[in-house]
């Protein structure tokens, strides 16, 4: 007989928020939310993803953030995202860059390379929409349900050789669209890279949505990685290449300064970057300033990754 035990972040059918109740009502922190059929089938078809599969998708249940969902226009207008500049400010400026047409390559030890169209992508994926908590280096976070796939559904499409070892995600460079390409002291295209271990943890998704509509620009539209228990840089947005390699790739803030960005960036509020402290952070919308959290709270389901790596600076 086969018993099913619920995962922390998994909630039964019961439990599910009413669509029309969580889309009027989650502001006031709920803790838990799951998509209906027709609200995440809305959100795909608005950007053409793949009609078949989203009235496929079933509701899930999602890891409690614990706190309430940050205003949609505070998460939506304050960003970081050097390729349309240095400020928080640049979503007016994004607003113009084309997120369709796009593809995605995937190459390097796979069975077989391809370039693949994001709604055929998105076609053959498990879509569901997440609540996580995200949190930057530079000590704020915001709290957004995001709609997408676990990236191991991705890892399982690609087929990545047995001595496969990271995933490398690459990008979009368009220098036309993109006004921060021209700070040609950084190392262009972002880069940024995991361990196969963690790519494949349960809670490494894709997103392609955000408050139930079509991931926005600024946000790293059409396509973003979200790792909601390292720092935010580590989550590549406008993703154009996923490759897979038995070497560790240099990596865009690590490559830049190594004492301040590491590889692993995982959170952690005891450990200080070397200009501020990590100890607390900023809630964007109500400026209210919370603990840290170990992991940023998700350490039950990655700490394990990291047990046999007692040399490695795990936390910047």
């Amino acid at each position: 007989m086969f018993i099913h035990r619920r995962r922390g972040w998994e909630i039964g059918q019961a439990e599910v928020t009413p669509e029309a109740v969580a889309r009027g009502g989650f502001r006031g922190g709920l803790g838990r939310r799951s998509v209906g059929r027709l609200g995440l089938a809305a959100c795909l078809l608005s950007v053409g993803y793949g009609q078949a599969r989203a009235e496929d998708a079933a509701p899930e249940g999602k890891y409690p953030p614990g706190r309430a969902l940050t205003p949609e226009r505070d998460a939506t207008t304050y960003n970081n995202y050097y390729e349309f500049g240095t400020s928080k400010a640049i979503a007016s400026t994004a607003a113009g860059f084309p997120t369709s047409p796009w593809s995605v390559q995937i190459d390097g030890m796979v069975k077989q390379k391809r370039n693949v169209a994001l709604d055929d992508l998105v076609k053959q994926m498990p879509v569901e929409e997440r609540v996580y908590r995200h949190r930057c280096v530079e000590a704020w976070a915001m709290t957004v349900p995001w709609t997408g796939f676990p990236l191991a559904a991705l890892m399982r499409l690609a087929e990545p050789d047995a001595g496969a070892k990271y995933v490398v995600f690459q990008t979009a460079e368009d220098r036309k669209r993109m006004p921060g390409l021209r700070q040609s002291w950084y190392p262009w295209p972002y880069v940024e890279a995991l361990t196969i271990d963690e790519a494949a943890n349960e809670l490494a998704f894709l997103a392609t949505g955000m408050y139930g509509k079509a991931l926005p620009p600024q946000n790293g539209g059409p396509i973003r990685l979200l790792l909601p228990w390292k720092y935010g840089f580590k989550s590549a947005k406008a993703i154009v290449k996923i490759s897979f390699t038995d070497t560790r790739p240099k990596t865009f803030w690590a490559e830049i300064g190594p004492d301040e960005y590491g590889f692993w960036a995982n959170v952690n509020p005891d450990v200080p970057h070397p200009r501020w402290s990590q100890a607390s952070e900023r809630l964007l919308g109500t400026g209210e300033m919370v603990p840290t959290q170990i992991y940023n709270g998700y350490g039950p389901f990655v700490a394990q990754l990291y047990s046999d790596k007692k040399n490695e600076k795990l936390f910047m």
